[in-house]
């Protein structure tokens, strides 16, 4: 009888408590300020240094590049840049290891999709994912926008 009463205590105790659930579709869910999101690209900061491929754990990270259209500047410029979300496993080192910032975090995770073709993303849907994108990508105590002095 007293594990009853006990197991109704914790019952009603529970119903009259504030509810922590939350409609999700419905309200968007707010993300702590270093949540490990879907990747922002932005084209015109990279400079195909390749250091987020070759420091990616998994390979998914692709890219080319191609000789400057200036003939005065020696600095290639992004041809492809390919991310394949099938295999990302969202671990923020090539947003860390890029000496430009060309690659930043952003607070998106929705990424479900019917097919794994569709996981599959090019440098246009990554340039154009710039919404909700993380202010704070470099506070590890290293300097900020590249580190040359």
């Amino acid at each position: 009888m007293n594990g009853l009463v006990q197991g109704l205590g914790v019952t009603l105790k529970s119903m009259v408590s504030k509810k922590v659930t939350t409609s999700y579709p419905d309200e968007p869910i707010l993300m702590p300020d270093r949540f490990r999101g879907i990747q922002h690209f932005i084209p015109d900061l990279c400079i195909v240094c390749n250091q987020c491929a070759r420091i990616c754990p998994t390979d998914c990270i692709t890219l080319t590049g191609k000789p400057n259209p200036d003939p005065t500047k020696k600095v290639k410029v992004i041809d492809t840049f390919d991310i394949n979300f099938e295999i990302c496993i969202l671990c923020d080192l090539c947003t860390e290891v890029c000496p430009t910032e060309a690659i930043v975090m952003t607070n998106h995770f929705e990424l479900s999709a019917f097919s794994r073709d569709d996981l599959f993303k090019d440098v246009q849907w990554l340039t154009d994912n710039n919404t909700l994108v993380r202010q704070d990508n470099n506070n590890i105590g290293a300097p900020a926008k590249g580190g040359a002095k």
